[in-house]
């Protein structure tokens, strides 16, 4: 059997100053897959469908839909506006199928959580993208028992700060659960912390 490589985080963090909510996922698709040089940049993935959904209502706000692409500028802006950061849960990564599939990533460095949230001293909230993400990110808390189910959070104290972790469903195509059902998820915990 051939070595894997070990792939290393492609993107640097996007940490808007004021950032109230980290969102973090698991790790980019192969950069084959890519459609912008930011995050959830898989054509397929439903994140930014998600975000017009809840903030425009319409699927296709952030959406390039002649070249099926992203308005990778426009996504930008909004976050930033917003004070939404994002990031990923893996910093280094092997993966073992060669896809951008979770149940195939074995997470060789977990990212340096500390360090992130560094940079967004006002940031009181996390949100994981999906079970690996939120997996990843539980190994920051070896005193929480229990991880958050999906659409609940709990609290958690790390680097003198307290946190509420929330976790939502993947926007990934291969997350059995339709579209509208997982903005409704994503606009409820907006509504809880007060962005929409």
């Amino acid at each position: 059997m051939t070595d894997i490589e070990i792939e290393t985080h492609p993107l640097t963090p996007f940490l808007p100053a004021h950032a109230k909510l980290l969102m973090l996922g698991s790790f980019p698709p192969p950069q084959s897959r890519w459609k912008m040089d930011f995050y959830y940049p898989n054509y397929q993935n439903d994140m930014w469908r998600i975000f017009g959904l809840i903030f425009f209502k319409d699927k296709d706000y952030f959406l390039d839909l002649p070249n099926k692409n992203f308005k990778e500028q426009h996504i930008r802006d909004f976050l930033t506006q917003m004070g939404v950061g994002i990031f990923d849960t893996a910093y280094q990564v092997k993966r073992l199928q060669g896809n951008a599939s979770d149940k195939f990533l074995e997470i060789v460095t977990p990212t340096d959580l500390s360090k992130l949230l560094e940079k967004i001293p006002m940031c009181h909230t996390i949100m994981t993208t999906g079970d690996k993400a939120t997996d990843t990110l539980m190994q920051h808390f070896p005193e929480q028992p229990i991880k958050p189910v999906i659409g609940q959070s709990v609290r958690v104290n790390f680097a003198s700060r307290e946190l509420r972790l929330y976790r939502l469903p993947s926007s990934s195509r291969a997350y059995p659960l339709a579209l509208e059902k997982k903005a409704d998820a994503y606009r409820q915990f907006f509504e809880t912390i007060g962005l929409v």
